[in-house]
Parts: structure tokens; C-alpha cells; sequence
């Protein structure tokens, strides 16, 4: 791990992504301690996470784990994700959050000694090289270990430093779980941030 204890750090985490990579991997996230992991290697001033919630009959299944965040160290980004029917007929809901992140790690990078992107997406490739370029140090958490790899090529590369989600899991494991596919939307619990793959 490359973080030194006197960093201005800012944790920006993609949960959709986040989950996706976890659940891959056979675990799911405890946020306490995640948010306790980072702060005990370095002066985290900001822990932004970022989550599209689909609103069904007035509630959404996400609302336990957003509140909580919220209530507990985590700058809580959220906007209303988007159903449509694609050509084939099919139910499918879009809440990218990549604006948001760009936006918040560009805004706060003049604050920042070094920056720490959950996610793999490759659309993050060019926001990593704009905040190198203010001279801030980015690490990448993803992992490589799930079939096919949750981290883009790209956005390894460009990466000051990437950190495999495996290794330092067990830092911040709830519990053990059998890596398996996404339930359907319906059944999302607490935990299960709503990403863009179909739910139908």
C-alpha cells in the first residue's frame, strides 16, 4: 500500500462497480471498516460514494445502506437511475455516475496529495490523467481475480499505483459469501448497489 500517514487523501468509490467486484470475488463490503482501513494509513478528508437509485413504489432498496452511509463518514452522491425498454423489448435501468465522479475528483484535486478510485471502468482512463496533471497521485482498486477482469487494461496503466480489491479484502470482509450472479432488481437487499447490466 503507497499511502503515507501526513496524505490528503480522498476515497471516491463507484458502488455499482464496487459491488460488482466483490460479489465476483465472494464477499461483501463492511463500510465501517473500509472507511477505518484507509484512516489508519493516511488523513482521509473526504469518502465520497456515488450510487444511481432506481425509486420503486416510493422506496428504494438501497435506502438502509445510502442512510447509513451517510450518517457515517461517507459524502453520499445520489441521482434517480432511469428505466427504458431497449429494441429487443427488454426492461433495462441506466444510473452511470461517471460525471459525478469526475466532477467531485477534479473540484476537490487542489485539496488532494493523492486520490483513490474504486472502479475499473476504462471511461475513467482520462479523468485519472487530468488529476495526474494537477500533480496528484492516483491509485486504482479494482481487481483482476474475477472472470472476465473487473479493471480495464487502460486504467491500470494510467494509474499511479493499482491496488488488487482481493488482497486487501480481508480488511474489510462482513461476511463470506459464494461469488454469484446479480439477483433480479426486485430482490436487491440493502447492500446491493443497482448497476447497468439488464435486470429483467
Amino acid at each position: 500500500m503507497n499511502f503515507l500517514p501526513q496524505e490528503r487523501v480522498a476515497l471516491f468509490i463507484d458502488g455499482a462497480n464496487l459491488y460488482s467486484a466483490s460479489r465476483n470475488l465472494g464477499f461483501d463490503v463492511d463500510y465501517r471498516n473500509l472507511l477505518e482501513f484507509f484512516r489508519k494509513r493516511a488523513n482521509i478528508i473526504r469518502a465520497y460514494y456515488y450510487s444511481a437509485l432506481l425509486e420503486t413504489e416510493e422506496y428504494s432498496p438501497l435506502k438502509p445502506l445510502t442512510d447509513w452511509l451517510a450518517y457515517n463518514g461517507y459524502a453520499l452522491v445520489t441521482k434517480p437511475a432511469k428505466e427504458f425498454t431497449d429494441a429487443t423489448g427488454r426492461r433495462r435501468v441506466k444510473g452511470n455516475m461517471d460525471i459525478e465522479v469526475a466532477v467531485d475528483m477534479l473540484e476537490l484535486a487542489p485539496k488532494l496529495d493523492h486520490a483513490v478510485l474504486f472502479s475499473g471502468d476504462s471511461d475513467f482512463r482520462r479523468l485519472v490523467e487530468a488529476v495526474q496533471r494537477k500533480g496528484v497521485k492516483v491509485s486504482v482498486i479494482s481487481s483482476i481475480r474475477t472472470t472476465p477482469p473487473m479493471v480495464a487494461d487502460e486504467l491500470r496503466r494510467q494509474a499511479d499505483h493499482f491496488i488488487e480489491l482481493a488482497d486487501i479484502a480481508p480488511e474489510f470482509t462482513r461476511r463470506q459469501t459464494e461469488p454469484r450472479a446479480r439477483p433480479p432488481a426486485a430482490r436487491l437487499t440493502p447492500a446491493e448497489p443497482y448497476s447497468e447490466p439488464e435486470t429483467a
